[in-house]
Parts: C-alpha cells; structure tokens; sequence
C-alpha cells in the first residue's frame, strides 16, 4: 500500500473531460489529467482508515481505466492501474481470503479466485507498459529473463518491482494451475533487477518481497538463508518503522518451519510498530498489524501441537 492510486480531487474533471466534444483539444486535456494521475502521493498510504480507502480505491482504479480506454498508451497511467489493482488485491481482497480460510474454506476459494484475477488484471497492465518501452520484452522474458532486463534502468525499477509484485501473487494463487509453473524464475528475475538497481526503493519494498519469494521451496527458487538478510534488509530501511517486513518473515519462513516461539515474537515486533512515526507507511503498517493479531489469535490451528510434531518427525 506504499505507491498511491490516484487524487480523487480530479475525478469530477475527468468525468467532464470525457463527455467534452471536439478531438484534439479533448486528448491534449485528457493526457494532462492523466499525467497528473500518474503522479504519486501519500494521500491514501497515510490514512488511518483503512475502511475509507477499501471504499474509496474501486472508483478510483475505474477511473483509471476509463482514462486508459482513451489514452491506451500512456505508460504512467499503465503503472498506476498496474500498482492500484496490486495494492488494492494485496491489501483487502487477498488478506480477506486468508483470513476466512480457517472459518469458511468455500468462501476462502472464492475470495482468493477474486484476488488471483486482480493481481493478473494488474500484471497485464505493467507487462504493457514494459511493451511501450521494450517491444518484444513479454516474449524475451519466457526465454531468457535475466537478459531480457539487462537494458531496464533505474528509473524502470517501480514497473520492475510491481510487475514482479503482481505476476509473483497470481502465480503463488495458481499453483493448481500448469500454465503458470514457470512464471516463478521470470517474477524472481524482475524483483532481482529492481533490487539490483535501486535496493532502498519505496523504504525497503524490494527487500519485503524478496522475504517472499526466498520463502518459497528450494525447488521454486528459494533460499531461507537470502530470505534471513533481505528481512534484516527490510528492517533497516524502514528504520524499525515497518510491519510487513515482521509479517513476511513471520508467514514465509518461520510458519513453514513451524517455528513457533520465533513466530509469535516477530509478530509482536509488528505490533509494536508505532504506526504514526512513518506516514506513507501508515496505512500498509494498520494492514500488517490487523493481519498479525488475527495470525496470534489462531496459532493452535496454525502450529502442530509437540505430540503432533514428534509423530510427524517419526513417520
């Protein structure tokens, strides 16, 4: 939830801008709404009410869309589709499936079907914008990925990063699904480059979901060990004012291994998190923390209990 969707401020124009007659003069208009919308700001990371920005950010992203289906070329607008859709997935549709899958297995399936489409809706407005600017590039990335980025900038690392943050989530919701067996090499290859290019991106972000992407099995490309030191990564460039990277660990690593006690204790790192010392990280930190309380309060039907343990070790 750190890169925001858009200012609301400017709908009323927009709607306007649409309806208005004459050709020329409408896209120059629109293309400089667009490129407004295009900028980021803190106005939705740094609300307190994440209830207020659940019911706010459909309209927006809409509108992103409306504005696209005029411009359909306009890379800024593409990345802000690409992040909104992620963000909004990622911090109320997704979390809300893994928060019913303990209490409503039926509706855990179908939320998280919900959020799988978001996160691919996302991908494909970032894999658009990479085409703009790398024609050819979505097919290169199926051959070879590192070769693929080797030409991508600085200035690219945000269309890197969620690129990599929205195909990683759909491919992590589709492991039933053949077709998307070999994404995971492609996504892990769009996070090392922006972590390559500018590691302290967005207080740390890059760090946060590598922890992910470590977390997976050695077979799927992760490394426990990697995923240790981008945590302690994490940590740092948050100056000790992020939750995700506690949460990330707490959940990719340490839940996994079933490691209880060093479970618990990150997430109560998380919770210690004053959520009011970083402001663009405020509203992500309330999200981390909301989803760290419901972890601590089911722990016995997320941990096996010693018996279980010993008889697990056994066989």
């Amino acid at each position: 939830m750190r890169a925001i969707i858009l200012r609301p401020a400017l709908s009323a124009l927009v709607l306007a801008l649409m309806a208005a007659p004459g050709c020329s003069l409408k896209r120059i208009a629109i293309n400089s709404v667009a490129n407004s919308l295009a900028e980021t700001g803190d106005t939705f990371a740094a609300d307190p009410d994440p209830e207020l920005i659940r019911a706010a950010v459909p309209f927006s992203l809409k509108l992103v869309e409306s504005l696209l289906a005029e411009v359909p070329n306009h890379r800024g607008l593409l990345l802000t589709a690409c992040s909104g859709f992620t963000q909004y997935a990622y911090g109320f549709v997704d979390s809300d499936a893994e928060m019913l899958r303990l209490e409503d297995y039926t509706r855990h399936v179908r939320v998280q079907e919900r959020a799988q489409r978001m996160y691919l809706r996302a991908r494909d407005y970032c894999l658009r914008s990479l085409e703009l600017g790398s024609p050819g590039i979505t097919k290169r990335l199926t051959q070879d990925p590192e070769k693929a980025l080797a030409t991508l900038q600085k200035k690219d690392v945000p269309l890197l990063y969620w690129t990599g943050a929205s195909w990683g989530k759909a491919a992590a919701l589709s492991l039933d699904r053949p077709e998307f067996a070999g994404d995971f090499p492609i996504v892990h290859a769009l996070v090392r480059r922006a972590l390559e290019l500018d590691e302290s991106w967005n207080f740390g972000a890059i760090h946060v979901a590598m922890i992910s992407l470590e977390g997976l099995p050695a077979g799927m490309g992760g490394d426990r060990d990697r995923a240790a030191r981008h945590y302690e990564r994490a940590v740092a460039l948050t100056k000790g004012n992020g939750a995700a990277p506690h949460v990330s660990y707490a959940t990719g690593v340490l839940l996994p291994q079933q490691k209880r006690a060093d479970f618990v204790a990150l997430l109560q790192k998380a919770l210690a998190v004053d959520i009011d010392r970083e402001r663009p990280l405020r509203l992500e930190n309330i999200l981390a923390q909301q989803y760290a309380r419901y972890l601590l309060d089911h722990l016995d039907a997320l941990f096996l209990s010693d018996k279980e343990l010993e008889n697990a070790f056994a066989h």
